[in-house]
């Protein structure tokens, strides 16, 4: 058996001004209903008093009462109904995340659909008035969506129902500055859009894929250059040794030579002693001889014995004694000498190899250094121009930064440098690893990152001191024309490149970072300018 609730057409319980239920229901002298609030607002607005619907005039504003009973018989209609429907419903109306009636009284139920007009949701219950109302039918109805606020023209309180594809921003009807421009419904951008979604994920899903397969090359290189290193090192560890081994046999062999050369000189030295001292003892035989003679007084006695005295003793030219006090230096010399080219010869073999090795780890890091850091912290930088020094000029896009002939004329900015020419990234940085590329031009510049709070009105030593980071260019190494710039928040890290040379520049260690550090530039003159590339 029906109940009395529901033999009412809902639409008598229809607010003709808000067009929704009645809340606080009141009636006028004329018979017709309306929420308390919804006719109160319009007297306010109005100079006369009449009524919302039949337009019947008052001569003073009327006194308005809750009609009591219309408020119970909707409440019995609408909001008790409501709950007793919900008691019977699933569990899914309390989903968790679902947006709910924005209606209903106490527990909320689960919206049905979002009106963009009343910028409101519904359960089905609150939801009637829009299927059976004629002015109601006409409004928006989606799928249930939160903030709807989002969609309302901020300017004209109109629902956002187009697209600027000119501007690419959504925009209503009464955006008379968007005339002209290409405009096209909503849901046929979103058509075209949801279209172009489709084509792009496989797309973004090869480039992840691409990516992936470097990182794995990359892995791979590395591994191959450890192992090659690895070699390198034992081979550079068998090739010392055997030098070392080389270098004991060839002191072996002239510590060998040396003893045997002293001992073949110390002999060939006694046997000249021995004989030279025979020679002494004849000598001063016939010395004493003579020594006799000559005082002898027999004429005929010293003349028969002086031939034997002056016959030529048998001695040895002293001149043919050689009397060398280092015997063995030729020898050694020469063994020196032998030595000393072996030596050479294995360490040149060794160093040449190895340096060559060495080179090729060193190129193969840096490469594989920098290839990490594109794939892995590469960051798109801009430069902010309200830090801009005066007479920088930067460009459009705040990518290019070079030195104009005079000042410009600024506005005041407190973050704007005065005394310096140097002008900072847009975005900041708090933790984290980050690398972008700068290609630069002539050698009058500065590249690097300063912290936030660095001081920009006045001279400072723009040491690390101050917060300032950088590398100069004409103090850095010839011929760069593009520099990369690595930053570890975390490990305090400030690292310069040389990318087209695979070299390394520069690194700032053990930095402390407290505060947020940007990246910072500076041309001194006009020949010198830096623009950031961009890698993604």
């Amino acid at each position: 058996m029906a109940s009395a609730t529901d033999l009412l057409d809902p639409e008598q319980f229809i607010c003709s001004i808000c067009l929704d239920v009645f809340a606080e229901p009141v009636t006028i002298s004329c018979g017709h209903n309306f929420c308390k609030a919804c006719v109160t607002k319009y007297w306010d607005e109005c100079e006369q008093y009449n009524c919302p619907m039949c337009k019947k005039s008052f001569e003073k504003r009327p006194d308005v009462c809750v009609n009591t009973l219309m408020s119970e018989v909707v409440a019995a209609h609408f909001k008790m109904a409501a709950h007793v429907k919900a008691a019977g419903s699933n569990h899914h109306n309390q989903e968790e995340g679902a947006v709910l009636c924005d209606f209903c009284p106490g527990t909320k139920l689960k919206a049905l659909k979002s009106c963009l007009v009343c910028s409101a949701s519904f359960c089905e219950t609150h939801l009637e008035p829009h299927q059976r109302v004629a002015s109601l039918k006409r409004h928006k109805l989606i799928n249930p969506v939160e903030n709807l606020e989002d969609r309302i023209c901020k300017n004209h309180d109109k629902l956002l129902d187009l697209y600027c594809r000119t501007e690419q921003l959504c925009v209503c009807v009464m955006c008379t500055e968007h005339k002209g421009h290409e405009t096209v419904p909503v849901e046929e951008e979103y058509e075209r859009r949801k279209v172009q979604l489709g084509k792009r994920i496989p797309e973004y899903q090869e480039m992840i894929e691409e990516r992936r397969r470097k990182v794995e090359e990359i892995e791979r290189s590395v591994e191959e250059g450890k192992t090659v290193a690895e070699k390198e090192i034992a081979e550079w560890a068998e090739a010392v040794a055997a030098l070392m081994a080389s270098v004991r046999t060839k002191q072996d062999e002239l510590i060998s030579a040396i003893e045997e050369k002293q001992k073949a000189a110390e002999k060939q030295a006694e046997e000249c002693i021995t004989e030279l001292e025979q020679e002494i003892t004849e000598l001063q035989r016939r010395s004493s001889e003579m020594e006799h003679l000559s005082h002898a007084e027999d004429h005929l006695q010293l003349l028969q014995r002086l031939p034997s005295v002056f016959s030529s003793p048998h001695a040895k030219d002293l001149s043919d004694i050689p009397v060398r006090t280092h015997l063995h230096r030729p020898r050694l010399g020469l063994a020196v000498a032998q030595l000393e080219k072996t030596i050479t010869q294995e360490v040149q073999r060794i160093l040449v190899r190895t340096s060559l090795v060495e080179e090729d780890l060193e190129n193969l890091a840096i490469d594989v250094r920098l290839r990490l850091m594109q794939q892995l912290y590469t960051v798109d930088v801009t430069v902010d121009p309200d830090t801009a020094h005066p007479q920088l000029i930067v460009s459009g896009d705040g990518k290019q930064v070079t030195l104009g002939d005079k000042p410009q004329q600024l506005p005041d900015n407190p973050k704007r440098f005065d005394y310096y020419s140097f002008v900072l990234g847009r975005e900041g940085f708090t933790s984290g690893r980050f690398y972008y590329e700068v290609e630069v031009e002539g050698k009058d510049w500065c590249l690097g990152v300063f912290k936030e709070s660095v001081n920009r009105k006045e001279g400072l030593s723009l040491s690390t001191e101050d917060g300032c980071w950088f590398i100069r260019g004409n103090e850095c190494v010839q011929n760069v024309s593009k520099v990369g710039v690595f930053v570890d928040y975390e490990e305090g890290l400030v690292s310069f490149y040389h990318v087209e040379a695979k070299d390394h520049i520069y690194s700032f260690t053990g930095c402390t970072f407290t505060e947020k550090i940007y990246p910072a530039f500076s041309s001194f003159t006009t020949n010198a300018s830096l623009r950031i590339t961009a890698l993604r």
